[in-house]
Order: structure tokens, then sequence, then C-alpha cells
């Protein structure tokens, strides 16, 4: 079997599961600058499932890691839930603490993430101490260097961060996060801060984690052309909504949203796109507009766009987008 029907048989077993990670109608409020409340995330209905990696990009200020550190259980919602295996997070201190082992979350900036003052050894095994694992310590961080691609993992043990390079610094932060064994990895621009050269080993090594652990996966990035490397699905944020979900190849060959496409159109590997020059100023989450919220900085922009709201509809299968444009049977309205 080929690795593109291993991919395929993969994806029709995973998309009937339950999810085994959620949002629904998730919405974080905060209190911006000159007291307006930030709308960071809006109604955000989002799931990942067994074994599936689901890229979530959009540009600064969209909400997306927001989003990411609401599912991680670190900033409580306003409104909605996180659904975890099928059942709704609760918010007591020891529900999240059994959470949080099972849900790990991967930061952009290794560096920052290692206590310098720690040994390699040390930094994997905080997460086994913390959670009081019971086992073989020892091998339980061997066993999670190895397969960060740390080998041997023993070479490893009395180093310090300074004395690894960026690549390694970012597998000894993945090994943190495997040490407990989890179900999901979140991992929050995890090569933005890495070498060019580096970036395609941790995303091979997060594809390899995949289909060897069956671990799913959400990737919150800016890059549309990361997402094509290594997600399933995509879903693109703006100004606190997801715009636009479907399969990677389907929403990143046939972009429905006009964000979408403007994202799209500054991606260097893609060069059949004119690129869009978005309008308007950067969204302030503090301001929401009337109607679609992108209408003031989109080219295609109608009045109806900036009176009516439009949630995402169907576009094709398992793809959805909120734009009035992307429906054929609202495609050719006038703006009468």
């Amino acid at each position: 079997m080929s690795e593109t029907e291993v991919r395929e048989s993969l994806m029709a077993a995973t998309t009937s599961a339950v999810p085994v990670l959620e949002a629904r109608g998730l919405s974080v409020r905060f209190r911006g600058r000159g007291g307006g409340v930030a709308n960071a995330v809006d109604g955000v209905d989002l799931a990942i499932a067994p074994g599936e990696i689901v890229a979530l990009a959009g540009e600064s200020g969209c909400g997306k890691t927001t989003l990411a550190r609401t599912l991680l259980g670190l900033v409580p919602p306003a409104q909605g839930e996180v659904r975890f295996q099928g059942k709704a997070l609760k918010s007591s201190r020891r529900a999240l603490r059994a959470y949080r082992r099972r849900v790990q979350l991967v930061l952009q900036d290794p560096t920052g993430s290692l206590n310098p003052r720690h040994t390699v050894y040390e930094a994997v095994a905080e997460g086994l101490r913390i959670h009081r694992v019971r086992g073989n310590e020892e091998q339980l961080v061997a066993e999670a260097l190895s397969r960060a691609g740390l080998r041997p993992p023993e070479r490893y043990f009395l180093r310090y961060p300074h004395e690894l390079s960026g690549g390694q610094r970012q597998r000894v932060v993945i090994a943190g996060a495997l040490v407990l064994q989890p179900e999901v990895l979140v991992a929050d621009e995890p090569v933005s801060s890495l070498d060019a050269s580096v970036r395609g080993e941790i995303l091979a090594l997060l594809l390899k984690l995949r289909d060897e652990l069956g671990l799913s996966v959400l990737v919150v990035t800016h890059d549309l052309g990361l997402a094509w490397n290594i997600a399933d699905r995509l879903a693109v944020m703006y100004l606190g909504r997801v715009v636009e979900v479907g399969p990677t190849e389907d929403v990143l060959r046939d972009p429905q949203h006009p964000y979408t496409r403007a994202l799209l159109s500054v991606v260097p590997e893609i060069d059949q796109m004119e690129p869009m020059v978005l309008q308007g100023e950067p969204p302030d989450p503090t301001r929401i507009p009337s109607g679609c919220r992108f209408h003031p900085r989109c080219p295609s922009a109608v009045e109806r766009c900036a009176r009516d709201p439009l949630p995402v509809i169907p576009v094709g299968a398992g793809h959805t987008a909120a734009c009035w444009f992307a429906d054929p049977e609202r495609r050719a309205f006038t703006d009468s």
C-alpha cells in the first residue's frame, strides 16, 4: 500500500470517529485597551479526529493562539465548551491536571521553553515528576528522547540547552511532551524560530509521530506552505472566527474565502496566483465590523457583505467557507 493510500485509509477511518479534541461554540473575551471588550475567539467550532493533523492558520492577532490556549485549558472560555474524547472538559484543578497530561503543548521558541540551568534529562523528566508518573524514570526519558530523534538518548542526558542546536532543542521540547504519552500535541508555530534547513526535519518528525503513535496534532501557524506540507485539514481564522475549513488540498487548491486567497497569494511556492494586497487596517478585536467581518479589507465586497453576516456554508466534501460568493446559489446576487 502506497503512502497516499495509507493516508486516505487513515482519514476515511478517522472522519467518522468521535473527535479526540473539539471546540463547540467557543468564545473568549478580554478587556482591551481603552476599556473595550476584545472578542479574541468568537463562536468557534473546530474538531480534531484521532490521528489527524489540523493546521490553524491566520495572520497575527486573528485569535489562533488564544484558541489553542483555550483548547489546552489555559484560558477559560466565556461561552461554549472544550470537549475531549466526547466529554466536556471540567474546570476543576484536578480535572485540568489530568487533562494537561493527555494534551501537551509544544511552544515555538525552544530556547525560551527550556530552563538553561537544567540538563536535557531534567527537562524531559520534569513532566514525569509533576504528574507523579510511575515507572523507570530513566527508561521513560530515554524512550522519549529516542522517539524525538535524539539517539542514542544517553548522549544527551547531561547536556545543557546552550550546547544544542536549535533543532535539537526543539526535539528536547517535543520529547518533554512525549514522555507523558499524550493523545494530542498542540504545536504553536513549532518551526518558526528554526533555520529553513531544520524545519523540514521537525515537520517530518511530527508526521512520523502521528503515524507511529496515532497522535493527533493541532499546528498553529501563519504559514500556509507549512500547512500544505503537514496538515490533513486546514482551518483559517480571521478576527476571532474560522472563515474557511476543509481538507488541506481542497482549501489550498480551491480557496473559497477571499482572506484565504490573500494569505495563499503570498506563499512563495504558489506562483500561479497574483499577490492580493489587503485593504484597510489590520483587524481590531475590540471593533468588530457588522456583516462579514472581513468586508472592510475585501477587494470583492459589496453592500450586502457589510450588512448581512453569513455562517460557514458547505462548498464541497468537508469544505466550508463563510463568504456569500462561496455559495453557488448566492454567487450571482445583485446588490439591490
